[in-house]
């Protein structure tokens, strides 16, 4: 066995070691042996993607693609599980394993006391596997089984605290949600093993010019090509997974887990699925330009409407929530242009600050007893400086203040939308730019109200976390300020770029790719040329709006809130969607359900089946018991009246 599958294996399956030693051995390791074992495992899955990154990166190794094992065979095919290691899954390992690390650090502290402390760090690292064999695997049954897998436990992870009928809630709305994004994303991966024979990434790849040429009718005299057909069905489970209008309503929810799960799944796993397996997929999606002008539309709108939202929000961590709503429409976005390796490039920046705005807010929430509402906080910079420092530098990343992180993806995003020939461009472009004057807005916003002004919370002393959650926060403040910086020259090339050899673009999309490339050749030039840029400028419009109404002028807010009452309330109710899903969905299928009971239960099998062929029977004996009165000048009566009918009968028929 090569040294790469070694390594492969351990990054794959030692999360799944932890797992299930914390959690079958509870009771034997205690607390403290439930967080040094998931721990322990978690930290050689990082070793072994770093060891990964180093062959990949820096040694120039090739990719590799084996099979562990075949798990199933029927005819031609074969269902197997193995691995692909490139560079698009060893950075998506590395990211999740380096966040997973983090969080599980983080945890020790935040769950400091919790009864289900031992379950909490089993279920964390099972997540963790989970994930891992979605981005290390090479064919697409392997996928849906982590696809799925980061479903069932994120749901075990949001009702956490099950006791909560809010968590509870949460809990099952996150996994009836994405239900229905997996049922489009199993119809797609069906369609492939229909039409192409198998489940191998390399082997539908090479059947993508069949799948262009054939054409499956939707309607009546109504065809679509069959390429169309499969992208439209992956991207619906990209929508569930990564959380798109109209099925992104599950993601507020997942917040009433615990602050560090909802790290993890809001900036390195399961909503950043759906970009990783659309970039995977580039070599169908390429040959799917109306899927792609769907998928830029849906992208660059949830990053501006949802964005809004989050303007409204007082719950710090559903601040956070909207904002990674917004963000992953960015990251959408870019994949509909075909800019996948600026999304994935938003990918990492974003699993940075996106985590380090999480666990800054569960410090806060840790100090503050469990206090989230931002309108009862205030001044806190005064009591927990690492806190504050570390949640500015968040900050800064998210609304692209160069030269942190966010600045370089998020405006490479908008430049490559920019460049793009799709029909829905230009109402992407406004999307977008429109979205970094509300990106600002709400972040500066949610630090204004939190750690300036005075201090509004009377619930208890407050200070700063201990280290194990101030770590995390100092290591994620370093990701966030260096990452954009390391990865930029390297990551838009087309030809040797570091994504290059494993994304697929179409001649178009390789131009676009150059052109947007020059800008980061050229040196530190970049950050000048921040300055010529419309979204540098609404960034700034943002701050300065978030720095007038909540530290100059208090009052500023509600007389907007006021004046613009009713856009106001649109965006208090989410623009309707939970309201619509649950008068169309909810009610609509509970009356159903009552109207199929009432005619379905009890008017055709109760009254009419059972009872009513009770009755029947009941009415026929009760006919039938007057003949049987036991006089026998009646039985002669009915003898004599049945022969003169029976000789009527004979003589006239």
């Amino acid at each position: 066995m090569k040294p790469i599958h070694i390594i492969t294996e351990v990054l794959v399956f030692s999360p799944l070691v932890g797992a299930i030693i914390s959690g079958l051995f509870a009771k034997k390791i205690g607390p403290r042996g439930a967080h040094y074992i998931t721990i322990s495992y978690v930290f050689c899955a990082f070793i072994a993607a770093c060891a990964l990154v180093n062959l990949s990166y820096f040694g120039n190794v090739p990719s590799v693609n084996f099979t562990l094992y075949n798990w199933l065979s029927t005819g031609s095919t074969n269902f197997q599980v193995g691995f692909l290691v490139d560079r698009l899954s060893i950075m998506m390992a590395f990211i999740v394993t380096f966040i997973s690390l983090l969080v599980h650090i983080y945890s020790i502290g935040y769950m400091k006391g919790d009864k289900g402390y031992q379950r909490f760090f089993s279920y964390v690292s099972l997540f963790t596997f989970a994930m891992l064999a979605l981005v290390m695997a090479n064919n697409c049954m392997q996928l849906f089984f982590g696809w799925e897998g980061v479903g069932v436990v994120s749901y075990l992870l949001i009702g956490f605290w099950f006791h909560r009928d809010s968590a509870a809630s949460g809990s099952l709305k996150a996994f009836l949600v994405n239900r229905v994004g997996d049922f489009g994303f199993i119809l797609g991966i069906a369609a492939l093993l229909a039409s192409t024979g198998s489940l191998d990434y390399n082997k539908i790849f090479l059947h993508t010019q069949s799948l262009v040429s054939h054409s499956v009718n939707i309607l009546p005299h109504v065809s679509i090509p069959l390429i169309d057909l499969v992208c439209f069905c992956l991207f619906i489970g990209a929508m569930g997974k990564s959380a798109q209008i109209p099925l992104h309503i599950w993601l507020p929810e997942s917040m009433e887990g615990p602050t560090p799960i909802s790290a993890l799944i809001h900036a390195a796993t399961m909503v950043t699925a759906g970009i990783y397996m659309i970039t995977r997929m580039s070599p169908l999606f390429e040959y799917a330009p109306d899927v792609l002008n769907i998928i830029l539309f849906i992208g660059s709108s949830g990053a501006l409407l949802l964005g809004l939202v989050g303007l409204v929000q007082n719950d710090i961590k559903k601040v956070v929530a909207y904002s990674t709503l917004s963000q992953l429409g960015y990251m959408i976005a870019a994949t509909g242009a075909s800019a996948y390796a600026v999304g994935m490039f938003h990918l990492v920046t974003h699993a940075f600050f996106k985590a380090l705005l999480f666990l800054g807010a569960g410090s806060v929430i840790v100090a503050l007893h469990h206090e989230q509402d931002m309108r009862r906080m205030g001044g806190l910079r005064h009591y927990m400086p690492v806190t504050f420092w570390t949640f500015l530098i968040g900050t800064l990343a998210l609304t692209a203040v160069p030269p942190f992180a966010g600045f370089f993806s998020k405006d490479a995003i908008i430049e490559a939308v920019s460049l793009s020939e799709l029909p829905c461009a230009t109402w992407a472009i406004f999307c977008l730019n429109i979205g970094a004057f509300v990106t600002s807005l709400y972040s500066f916003r949610a630090l204004f109200m939190t750690f300036f002004g005075e201090t509004r919370y009377t619930g208890g002393k407050i200070t700063e976390s201990t280290w194990t959650i101030c770590l995390p926060l100092f290591l994620l403040a370093i990701g966030s300020i260096c990452s954009g910086y390391i990865l930029a020259p390297s990551i838009f090339m087309p030809l040797d770029g570091l994504l290059s050899s494993v994304i697929y673009l179409s001649p178009d999309a390789a131009n676009v790719a150059n052109d947007l490339a020059i800008p980061y050749t050229v040196g530190d030039g970049v950050f000048f040329e921040a300055f010529e840029h419309l979204p540098f400028w609404l960034t700034l419009l943002g701050f300065i709006t978030a720095y007038y109404s909540y530290i100059v002028n208090k009052d500023f807010p509600n007389i907007i809130a006021a004046k613009f009452s009713l856009f106001y309330r649109v965006l208090i109710a989410k623009f309707g969607f939970d309201t619509f899903n649950e008068w169309f969905f909810v009610k609509g299928l509970k009356r159903i359900s009552t109207s199929c009971y009432k005619v379905g239960d009890m008017l055709l099998i109760d009254k009419i089946l059972v009872h009513g062929s009770a009755n029947e029977v009941l009415s026929a004996s009760g006919f039938l018991r007057k003949f049987q009165t036991g006089y026998l000048y009646h039985y002669t009566f009915g003898m004599v009246l049945g022969l003169a009918i029976f000789i009527l009968v004979v003589l006239y028929i």
